[in-house]
């Protein structure tokens, strides 16, 4: 069966966004690095305050050295050491593999080899039409691990699922607030978290919720009344 859900309101997305490092516990969280990553062939890079981990070459390449401290350059900075040196400029950024865009443009000499990529803050996405995303937490609550969860925004229609039924209905964005539905969704019981964590979320959409983003790409909508669902970005 389908149920109608009554209309839901969310703001607009104002500006595009990983790294593969998970979300922050707590939104907006700091990272305890910086990370730097590229492709083809793969390498990430996280700088420490004591040290450069590089992997490069898919995992096949491993440099470790010191942090020797960074130096100011144009629009950004370095870090030199014999074997491992790392230009840092901010200068939006592509990933190549994926719509995500990073703050930074990173240059990375491994042992001779340059390599180019990206690195620093996720930058939110210009528009959430063709996005697709996972929950971390409702209600502040993890999301059940075996209840796969989903949303997903598609032209001018969302769709989804916050651990049991499915929903869709059309959305648009205007002012800072998109206003989703009418929604439908299929009316499963699912008993336990799944079953809960569901009512939380369409409780938190029955009126505008106010959307940010945390620096590594997290995607938090907050309500009224302070409630949160947390999102990580799947597509």
């Amino acid at each position: 069966m389908i149920r109608l859900l009554p209309l839901l309101a969310l703001p607009a997305l104002a500006a595009c966004a990983p790294a593969t490092q998970s979300p922050p516990q707590t939104p907006g969280e700091q990272p305890a690095a910086y990370m730097a990553l590229g492709t083809e062939p793969g390498w990430t890079l996280e700088i420490t305050p004591a040290r450069l981990n590089y992997d490069g070459d898919y995992g096949a390449t491993k440099i470790m050295v010191p942090n020797p401290g960074a130096k100011p350059s144009l629009n950004g900075r370095t870090y030199v050491s014999d074997r491992l040196s790392v230009v840092i400029k901010a200068a939006p950024c592509s990933d190549g593999m994926s719509d995500r865009r990073f703050a930074d443009t990173v240059r990375v000499v491994a042992d001779g080899k340059t390599l180019n990529g990206c690195g620093g803050k996720i930058l939110p996405p210009d528009t959430l039409a063709g996005s697709s995303w996972t929950f971390v937490s409702i209600g502040g609550v993890a999301v059940a691990e075996d209840r796969p969860t989903s949303l997903q925004f598609d032209g001018a229609r969302l769709s989804g699922s916050a651990g049991c039924n499915r929903f869709s209905g059309g959305y648009s964005a205007a002012d800072g607030t998109l206003t989703a539905g009418p929604l439908m969704a299929t009316e499963m019981a699912c008993p336990g978290p799944g079953m809960t964590q569901e009512n939380a979320f369409f409780k938190l959409m029955a009126a505008p919720v106010r959307m940010t983003f945390a620096e590594d790409g997290t995607l938090i909508l907050t309500g009224s009344e302070g409630r949160t669902a947390v999102l990580k970005r799947a597509i």
